[in-house]
This record gives C-alpha cells, sequence and structure tokens, in this order.
C-alpha cells in the first residue's frame, strides 16, 4: 500500500506541473527567446542565426568600437558593415568575424567606412525598428540600401536572403576577408569562381587565436555576371586569386524576382569538405523551410526544460537557455574530418569535435548544467579535450578554433572531465583521462610548479598569485576525487594535500586571502577592495571577492574563520562593504552588491555559501535581489559579460531553485527558486517534476521539500536524484523557516 502511495504521489506532482506549465505554455518555447537582452553594455552576446552548438553563427557587424563589441555588434549602433560567419558570444576579447558578406547598389565601394561617414562607403545605418531576432533567424532593412537582409542557418552553413528594391541599380554583394573582429586580422586568403555561381577559397588569419583556418563555399541563387578581386585596392586578374587581404565586388545583371539568396558552407578541413557540407545539410533553395528547421531544433533543446513562471520570467530563463548553446561549437565536417590542435587533419573520428571552451567561466556551471540536460553532447566534449590534450601536450586552457589561447587562470578542463566521469559517463578513455588531468596539475609554469612541492605561490615571483593558487585546489580536489574513484590511494593523498593549500593565503589577523612573499611574510600593504587589471595577487578581483573561492571545502573556510557565526558575519559584510572601482581596477568587476560581483565568475557560488552555515534563507534574499537587479529583458538585460553561456547557467540553475557550488562533486545547492513550476526531460523518457507551492515575490523562502513522496530536510539535492527521474515539492513561505537546512546534519558537504 506504501509503494501505491508513493506511485500516486509522484504521478500527481507530475501531472499538476505538467498541467500548470502546459496550460500557460500553449505556443512554442522559442517565442520567450530574444537574442537582443545582453548584447548592450557588457553583455557581448552574439546577435544573429545558428542552430545548437552549431559551428555556423550568422550575424551583423557593426563598426567595432572597443570592448563592448566583442561580439561584432553592440545594440546602442546602428550601422551594419555586413554580415559574417563566426561569432564569439559573451566574450571579453574580440575575434573571427570571418567572410563577411553585404549587399549593396549603385557604385562599387571597397572601404567598409568609419562612423559618421556612412555615406562615403559601403556600411549602412538601421533602425532596430526594421530588426527582427529570433531562435534561427535574423533580419534587418540596411537603411542606405532599401535592401531587407534575412538570415538563418544549419549546422555547418549560412543562408542569406536579400529582398532588393525594384529595378535596383548595379545590385552587387561585397565579399569581405580582411575584415574581422576585434583582434582578428587577415594571414592569408583566397578566393576562386568554379562556375557561374559558385566561388569557393579560404581565410587564415591571427588573433585571439593565432593560426585560424576556414574554408568555404560560396553559392548563389542565380548566375554572377562579373565579379572583381581585390588585394587591398589592387585590382587581381584571373578567376583564381591568393592574397592576404582579399574583398571581391560580385555583380549580377539583375536580380531575379527581387530576391537573392546565398548559402556559404565552412570547414576547418578543406574546400572539398566544405562542399560536402553545403551538399549535405543545404542542397536546396528553401529559405522559409530552413527558417523552420532551425526553429525546430531549437525547440527541442528548449523543450528539456518547461517551466511555469510569469511571462517576464519565461522571456530571461528561455533567452539564458539559449545562450548556454551558442558553444561549445562543432569544429568538425559531416564527415567527421576535422583539424587539430596540431594543425592536421584527423579524418572521421568517432566523436562530434568542438571548440570555443571558456573553461575559467564554464567550468562553474554551464558544463554541470550539460550533464543534466545534454547528456547527449558530453561524452563527446570530453573526447575532444582529450583528443586536444593528445595534439598539444595539455588539456584545453581556452581553446579557439582548434588553437590554445592560454587565457585565463586554472587547469579547468579537470573539473569537466573529472565531473563527468563521476556522474557516470564513460564514453572515452578513463586511463587517458586520468592521465590528462594529472598532466595539467604537474606543468612547470604560472606557479604550479610551487604547488606541486606542497608549498605556496610566492607573490613577488608570480602574478595573480592568490587566484591561480585557489583556482590550482579546486582542480586537485577533483584529481582526488577522480584518483579516489580508481583506488589509486597514493595520487588521491597527494592531490588532496593540493587542495587544502587555499590555507596558505588566509590571514587570520585581517581574515582575507591575500598574497603572500617568498620570505614568509604578507605583501603589503593591502586594501581589499582594490583590484588592479591583471596586475596583482587577483584575476578580474580583489581580496573581498577571492576570499570565498573555496567551494571545494567550504567547512574548511568556515574553520578558517573561527566558526559558522564568525563566517556569517563576514559573509555579510561582503554585500555591504563598497566597492572602490579605480580607473585601473578590472572592467569585469560589475553588477555589485557591495564587493560581491554578479558580472563576473569567480563569485557566481557566493550567494549559496550561507546554506553551509545554516542560513540558507539569507541565500534566498540576495537570489531575489540579484534577479530583480541583474536580469532583465531588456539589452542591457547582463550585468557583465556572458562568457560563453555561464552567466546564463546561473540563471537557468538558480530559477529552478538549486546551483552547483562545487562543480564537480555531484550536488546541487537550494536557494529560491523563481519559477512555479518545472519538468526537466531527461534521457530515456525520464523527467524530474518540480512544483513550487505558494510562490511569491514575498514568499521566498523555503519552509520544506518533499522528494518522491517523502520529506526531505536537506539544503542540497544529488544528481543521481535528478537524473533519475521523479518529483519535487518546494513550499515556499514569507518568513524564514526555523528548521528547514539549519541543522549541521541538512547542511551541503563539499567533498565526498
Amino acid at each position: 500500500m506504501k509503494i501505491i502511495n508513493i506511485k500516486q504521489f509522484l504521478l500527481t506532482v507530475a501531472l499538476l506541473a505538467t498541467t500548470q506549465i502546459n496550460a500557460q505554455q500553449k505556443t512554442n518555447l522559442t517565442q520567450f527567446v530574444d537574442p537582443i537582452i545582453g548584447s548592450a553594455k557588457h553583455g557581448h552576446v552574439f546577435v544573429g542565426a545558428n542552430v545548437p552548438f552549431g559551428a555556423v553563427q550568422l550575424g551583423p557587424n557593426n563598426i567595432f568600437e572597443g570592448w563592448d563589441w566583442c561580439s561584432g555588434y553592440n545594440y546602442v549602433s546602428n550601422t551594419i558593415t555586413g554580415f559574417s560567419h563566426t561569432h564569439l558570444s559573451g566574450t571579453g576579447i574580440g575575434d573571427l568575424g570571418d567572410i563577411s558578406i553585404m549587399p549593396a547598389t549603385g557604385p562599387t565601394i571597397l572601404e567598409k567606412g568609419k562612423k559618421g561617414e556612412e555615406e562615403k562607403n559601403y556600411l549602412s545605418t538601421f533602425s532596430h525598428a526594421n530588426e527582427t531576432t529570433k531562435a534561427g533567424y535574423y533580419s534587418v532593412k540596411l537603411d542606405k540600401y532599401n535592401i531587407k537582409a534575412e538570415l538563418t542557418a544549419t549546422e555547418r552553413v549560412g543562408f542569406h536572403q536579400y529582398s532588393f528594391p525594384k529595378d535596383a541599380k548595379t545590385p552587387h554583394i561585397i565579399i569581405d576577408l580582411i575584415e574581422g573582429i576585434g583582434w582578428d586580422a587577415p594571414v592569408g586568403s583566397s578566393l576562386k569562381q568554379i562556375d557561374a555561381t559558385t566561388i569557393v577559397g579560404h581565410r587564415n588569419s591571427k588573433g585571439w587565436a593565432n593560426d585560424q583556418r576556414l574554408y568555404f563555399v560560396i553559392k548563389f541563387s542565380q548566375p554572377i555576371r562579373d565579379w572583381k578581386v581585390y588585394d587591398s585596392t589592387e585590382v587581381k586578374n584571373g578567376s583564381d586569386v591568393k592574397g592576404k587581404k582579399l574583398k571581391a565586388s560580385i555583380d549580377f545583371n539583375a536580380i531575379n524576382n527581387d530576391k537573392l539568396q546565398i548559402k556559404v558552407a565552412l570547414s576547418p578541413v578543406s574546400i572539398e569538405n566544405a562542399m560536402l557540407n553545403l551538399k549535405t545539410e543545404l542542397p536546396g533553395w528553401d529559405f522559409a523551410s530552413t527558417v523552420k528547421k532551425a526553429n525546430a531544433q531549437w525547440e527541442k533543446e528548449l523543450s528539456k526544460v518547461k517551466i511555469d513562471a510569469s511571462a517576464t520570467t519565461k522571456k530571461i530563463f528561455y533567452t539564458a537557455l539559449y545562450h548556454t548553446m551558442i558553444a561549445p561549437s562543432v569544429f568538425n565536417d559531416v564527415n567527421k574530418d576535422y583539424r587539430g590542435s596540431d594543425q592536421k587533419v584527423h579524418k572521421q573520428a568517432k566523436y562530434t569535435n568542438y571548440t570555443t571552451f571558456s573553461l575559467w567561466d564554464t567550468y562553474r556551471a554551464a558544463n554541470p548544467l550539460y550533464t543534466i540536460l545534454h547528456q547527449d553532447r558530453v561524452n563527446d566534449i570530453v573526447n575532444t579535450m582529450l583528443s586536444i590534450y593528445k595534439e598539444q601536450g595539455k588539456l584545453p586552457v581556452w581553446h579557439l578554433m582548434g588553437n590554445e589561447t592560454n587565457t585565463m587562470v586554472g587547469y579547468h578542463a579537470v573539473s569537466v572531465v573529472v565531473d563527468a566521469y563521476l556522474k557516470g559517463y564513460r564514453g572515452f578513455d578513463v586511463n587517458l583521462a586520468f592521465a590528462a588531468v594529472k598532466q595539467s596539475a604537474m606543468q612547470k609554469t604560472d606557479g604550479i610548479d610551487y604547488i606541486q612541492q606542497l608549498k605556496y605561490i610566492p607573490a613577488d615571483q608570480v602574478n595573480e598569485s592568490v587566484a591561480k593558487a585557489l583556482e590550482y585546489a579546486i582542480d586537485d580536489y577533483c584529481i582526488a576525487m577522480f584518483a579516489k574513484a580508481l583506488n589509486k590511494t597514493e595520487e588521491y593523498q597527494y592531490f588532496l594535500k593540493r587542495a587544502q593549500l587555499y590555507k596558505q593565503y588566509f590571514d587570520k589577523d585581517v581574515q582575507f586571502m591575500r598574497g603572500k612573499l617568498a620570505d614568509g611574510k604578507w605583501r603589503s600593504p593591502f586594501n581589499p577592495v582594490a583590484s588592479k587589471h591583471r596586475e596583482d595577487d587577483y584575476t578580474e578581483g580583489n581580496a573581498w571577492q577571492y576570499t570565498w573561492l573555496v567551494p571545494q571545502d567550504v567547512e574548511g573556510l568556515i574553520s578558517l574563520f573561527g566558526g559558522d557565526k564568525p563566517f556569517v558575519n563576514k559573509l555579510d559584510s561582503l554585500f555591504i562593504v563598497p566597492a572602490d572601482l579605480g580607473e585601473n581596477s578590472s572592467p569585469d568587476i560589475s553588477g555589485l552588491i557591495g564587493n560581491y560581483a554578479q558580472g563576473n565568475e569567480p563569485g557566481h557560488h557566493i550567494p549559496y555559501l550561507y546554506a553551509y552555515a545554516g542560513q540558507p534563507w539569507k541565500t534566498a534574499d540576495l537570489i531575489r535581489k540579484i534577479d530583480h537587479d541583474f536580469y532583465t529583458s531588456k539589452p542591457d538585460g547582463l550585468c557583465g559579460n556572458e562568457d560563453v553561456g555561464q552567466m546564463s547557467a546561473w540563471y537557468v540553475f538558480t530559477a529552478m531553485g538549486f546551483y552547483p557550488v562545487n562543480p564537480a562533486n555531484g550536488a546541487y545547492v537550494f536557494g529560491t527558486p523563481l519559477v512555479n513550476a518545472a519538468t526537466i526531460n531527461l534521457a530515456g523518457n525520464k523527467k524530474f517534476a518540480i512544483k513550487v507551492v505558494n510562490n511569491s515575490a514575498a514568499n521566498k523562502y523555503i519552509q520544506k521539500i518533499i522528494i518522491n513522496g517523502k520529506p526531505y530536510s536537506k539544503s542540497f539535492i544529488l544528481h543521481q536524484t535528478i537524473a533519475n527521474g521523479g518529483a519535487m515539492q518546494i513550499y515556499m513561505g514569507n518568513t524564514p523557516s526555523k528548521t528547514w537546512g539549519v541543522n549541521p546534519a541538512d547542511r551541503p558537504v563539499s567533498g565526498n
């Protein structure tokens, strides 16, 4: 009888959650995606057309005006210089922007132009009133030419449709292989006409990634009347042209039915593979059908989480979920060929190869989110990282287009690999994986050699010593847990000691993590609110922000402070003490509450630390404030760089009511749900249904939780509980519970 009641309970909760969601959600989830969110100020998100994790990100580029144009587009701009096929989303460095195409009429103009001189050059102004952005589709009217530009994509092919005005004079297309975004610059390129409607070529460039190689085929819907290729401004004769700075003008007699369509297929390997990609993914010319298919691909991925919430929350949530799926990006061809980090072509890989790994950011929440929602991709991501290890001699740090940029600190591919293994993923060589993570920790750069000797990193010997050491300790904890799982006792004990080295940087007198000099003295003078951009003991932060970066051992950190009460008192102060943003401080320190910075990743776990000290209601207070202040449905709706999905992954987890404080221990700490219900659709037709009872702006405190029909008093939930499927009810109230999550036995546990 008891079993029947539990089954009935599970069925009832699942039906209630699903019914409530379906009642409010009668149309597609893609309607709630607004790619413009985060395109203003420091969000740096990609705006354009793509499919989930696609190799192509086809979108407009503005005149580049600095850091806030790292994606090529910022909402404050009103200029378009062309539509290019590769973009980054949310990064703090600009790159890519390959193969820019710009439709035009009238005399051929080669210069893209400058702001304020729009009429002298080929760029055009535009109005947001004439711009449409959707998942998988982008359109805009180019004021200068009265041309409507429409874009969509498959994984490896960008599809353009340009509606020209009737009787357009001298309609033509500018192909720009010089144009890149930010730091990107051409090294070598080629253009070759192979028939009346087809041009092929390649573009090699150097930027953030030092050796980028991309091959392409451009197919027009009607014959070319004439074309000219220019190297800089010099005309190059012939149908097969090579040069460093190539542009081409493609002229047409007239535009058939006033619509010109262009398909551009990409390959990291060869022109032949680009042709194969085009033939396989987009053989026809049905633009509307391609838009529909792109929308369906987004709908399928977004449907992995169905929520009941206000219209505004749905818009923020599904846009955030969308942003977590722009990268990592597919980096192979339909035949599974890819170009490796060794710049060799690897044929017919047995997995999907990826690129764009912003690991200093994404290891914290985006990659853990994939282990729940994208179980079909996790093994491929790990296999990609292991191939990179074999090809370049170490796991990726910040990998882009087959290149190691070595950006940011830590060796956080370790966390991703270990988290996958500990959660049961086995579609990769486990012995190779352990060798790779261990090798990452045994390098001789960036102070790791001190760590290997179980010593602190001297601040006067290594820049950003505190940040590096704290990040290393997290990864070393992961290696220790991997070793433990594989019964490697010696490695387990060694890396567990390394994971505890964070204590070397804690000054009990001032209660901060701070730099220690080679002679054993603390660096002085010391100002915990000061931050210099990459020129001190911290990385994009200060002592207030980095003191809490110990997610692998929060209990140990509490002990350093002297117990729960002093720990909480100090944590309270973080959100009160005013920040001091001098002119040399990092622009990444944004989204501030006191000295807490939601706009930068090292602090994302901090609001959840109260649960470890038995005061989870303070987490609830902060999360509701962060939600209200820093995640909106406006163009400036992100308070900092999106950072390839991490800023949005924080919101997706948080909105459902929990977050992975320790990114690799298989547990998620409860906060306060922002939705009224959520159903997570898992692999194998499993579902995990969440029903939030009495949720409101006032009722922000968890009172009790029931999981699979049984009372659940702990303030965290295990990954396996979610992955197994089931049902959870969360009961909310307007005052903090005196019992839920308070007792030491119910608090989160950092390690294993």
